[in-house]
C-alpha cells in the first residue's frame, strides 16, 4: 500500500478533475505490474496495472489507495476489467467519496467472488485526495489558508503585508529558503490561488507556479477586487499576457466598465459575482471556481480577506510558517480585531508539526472534507 500511495503521488497536479491514484499488482510477493494515474494518460491506475502484469494479472492481489470506480465516464469501469482479468483479491485503502462510487465498487467485486480489504494506510490516502473528496462533494474547491509569520505572530514590517518585508527597495524574506520551496509545492499541487486587493497593493506579487514540474492545466490567479482597484501595471495584470496562468478578476463590478475592458484587453478575465455587505460574496467567488473545475485553492492573502474567510468558515485547512525571528509590531495576520466567543472561534484538528530550515510549520483542520459540514 505504501508503494500505491507513494506512485499515486506521481499524479501530483496532473489528475485534476480527477483523484490521484496509484496500484500495484502483488503475485508471489512479486510485483508483477503498477500504474498511476494522469489525466491526460486517459487510463486509470488499475488499467496501466493489469496492462502491464498481462497474464501474471490473474490470481494476484491488487492494491490501490482508492475504490475502484464502476461507472463509465471517460472509460469504462474499472471493476470490470479487474473481474475479467481474474483477481483474487483488492485492498484498497480507502472508499471513493464521490457518490456514482461510494461502496459501489467494492460491492461488484465482492459480488463476483473477490475478496475485498479496505482501511490500510487510510489517513494517508484520505489526505492525499482531501481536495478531490470536497469538491465532488460540495462543487466547492477545497480551500488552503497559508500564511507565514515570525513567532510573535507578525507578518511583515508595519504596512506591508505578505511574508517578506521590503526596506530601502530592497527585498527581506522572513521565512528561510526550504519554506519558500514548500509554499512553490502547494502551488504546484494546487489548482488556484487566491488573494485579495490589498494583497496585490501592498505587495505587487507574481503569484506563479515556479517549480518547472508537470501541470496538466495553467494554475488560476484569482484575485478578490469589489471596486476594480487592480493597477494595470500590477505584476498580475502585465504577466497575463506573458504567463500561460489564467488570470480572473471577481468583483462586483460590470464587466463592461471601462477599467474592466482595459483589463479584460490585457487578458485579465473579469467575473462578476453578487455583492454581500458591500463586498464580494466570498460563497460565490468559491462557487464561481467549483464550476470551472477549480478542485483546489491556496489562499495567499491579508487579515481582510483571511479573516473574512475564517468568519464565513471557508477555509478547510491552514498552514502556518514560523520563522525564528521577532519583530515586536503588532499586526493580526489572519483575523480581523474583532471580540468573539471563545466558543464561536474556529479550532484547528489534526495538527501536525514540520520543519524546514530553521523554520516549522503548523498544519491542521478546520473541517473533515469526507463529512458534511
Amino acid at each position: 500500500m505504501a508503494r500505491a500511495i507513494l506512485l499515486a503521488h506521481r499524479g501530483i497536479a496532473q489528475t485534476h478533475p480527477n483523484p490521484m491514484v496509484g496500484a500495484i499488482l502483488v503475485k508471489n510477493d512479486q510485483s508483477v505490474g503498477e500504474g498511476f494515474h494522469t489525466y491526460a494518460g486517459l487510463k486509470h491506475a488499475e488499467i496501466i496495472a493489469l496492462e502491464k502484469a498481462g497474464g501474471d494479472a490473474r490470481g494476484s492481489t491488487l492494491y490501490l489507495n482508492l475504490e475502484p470506480c464502476c461507472h463509465a465516464g471517460r472509460t469504462g469501469p474499472c471493476t470490470q476489467a479487474i473481474i475479467e482479468a481474474g483477481i483474487k483479491r483488492v485492498v484498497a485503502a480507502m472508499q471513493d467519496p464521490n457518490p456514482k462510487v461510494a461502496g459501489r465498487g467494492f460491492r461488484a467485486l465482492r459480488n463476483a467472488g473477490i475478496e475485498v480489504s479496505v482501511g490500510i494506510r487510510e489517513e494517508d490516502a484520505r489526505r492525499l485526495n482531501e481536495a478531490f473528496a470536497k469538491w465532488i462533494r460540495t462543487g466547492t474547491p477545497f480551500v488552503t489558508l497559508k500564511t507565514a509569520l515570525t513567532l510573535d505572530g507578525q507578518i511583515a514590517a508595519t504596512g506591508v503585508r505578505g511574508a517578506r518585508s521590503k526596506r530601502g527597495g530592497s527585498t527581506t524574506w522572513i521565512t528561510s529558503p526550504e519554506s519558500r520551496e514548500e509554499v512553490q509545492r502547494l502551488r504546484h499541487a494546487s489548482d488556484a490561488l487566491l488573494t485579495g486587493i490589498g494583497t496585490v497593493l501592498a505587495d505587487n506579487p507574481r503569484m506563479t507556479d515556479r517549480t518547472n514540474l508537470p501541470r496538466r492545466r495553467p494554475l488560476v490567479r484569482a484575485i478578490v477586487d469589489s471596486r476594480l482597484r487592480m493597477p494595470l501595471a500590477s505584476k498580475i495584470v502585465t504577466g497575463a499576457a506573458t504567463f500561460t496562468d489564467s488570470v480572473i478578476l471577481l468583483t462586483t463590478q460590470p464587466a463592461t466598465s471601462a477599467k474592466a475592458r482595459q483589463l479584460s484587453k490585457r487578458g485579465v478575465e473579469i467575473v462578476r459575482v453578487r455583492a454581500r455587505n458591500g463586498r464580494v460574496d466570498l460563497r460565490e467567488v468559491l462557487r464561481e471556481l467549483g464550476r470551472r473545475e477549480i478542485v483546489s485553492v491556496v489562499l495567499e492573502a491579508g487579515s481582510a480577506l483571511n479573516g473574512a474567510m475564517l468568519d464565513e468558515n471557508l477555509a478547510d485547512k491552514m498552514i502556518l510558517f514560523y520563522a525564528p525571528r521577532v519583530l515586536g509590531s503588532v499586526t493580526i495576520p489572519v483575523a480581523r480585531h474583532r471580540a468573539r466567543p471563545i466558543g464561536k472561534i474556529p479550532m484547528l484538528n489534526n495538527i501536525t508539526l514540520r520543519r524546514f530550515g530553521p523554520d516549522f510549520a503548523v498544519e491542521g483542520y478546520f473541517h473533515d472534507v469526507y463529512r458534511n459540514h
